[in-house]
């Protein structure tokens, strides 16, 4: 048995709008993922010059390693590589990125705003300090740091870009 099938809309070929359509959008959602890129990578930078700027191997006053300063605990998060990989600029590097991005995913679960200040925040002292009404005063200092030094880094790319 044969079924006809008539279409609700006659079908058409696209129209070269329609073709060229999703060009439009990358070139505008182009910029939007470079400034995200760019504050991943002023967070990140400043980070690194308040944790370790001078990269060295020996381990902070709890075992941290590296140029973040990674636990342990936080290395083993986002890798099986060996903890002493996290003197390795470039792995330490990788992780870091995974661990931005894994922060950023828990504060947008939980609805609150990713900026430098908070991913520090959370860096330094935990989700639970982005949370908590009142983290300790070390901890708002750190984020407050990594947020200055950060639109710092940002506006000297920005300049240098012009």
């Amino acid at each position: 048995m044969k079924t006809n099938i008539t279409p609700l809309l006659p079908l058409r070929a696209p129209s070269s709008l329609t073709r060229i359509a999703p060009v439009f959008a990358l070139a505008l959602l182009l910029p939007l993922a470079e400034a995200r890129a760019s504050e991943r990578w002023a967070t990140l930078e400043a980070i690194h010059q308040l944790e370790n700027p001078y990269d060295t191997a020996k381990p902070g006053p709890c075992g941290e390693l590296g140029p973040y300063q990674f636990r342990e605990q936080t290395w083993r998060m986002h890798t099986v590589a060996p903890f002493t990989q996290a003197l390795n600029r470039h792995s330490s590097d990788a992780v870091a990125v995974k661990h931005y991005e894994w922060l950023k995913a828990e504060l947008v679960r939980r609805g609150i705003e990713v900026k430098p200040y908070t991913i520090a925040l959370a860096w330094n002292g935990g989700l639970g300090a982005v949370i908590e009404s009142d983290p300790p005063a070390s901890v708002v200092d750190y984020a407050t740091r990594v947020a200055n030094l950060a639109a710092d880094f940002e506006s000297h790319e920005v300049a240098l870009a012009r």
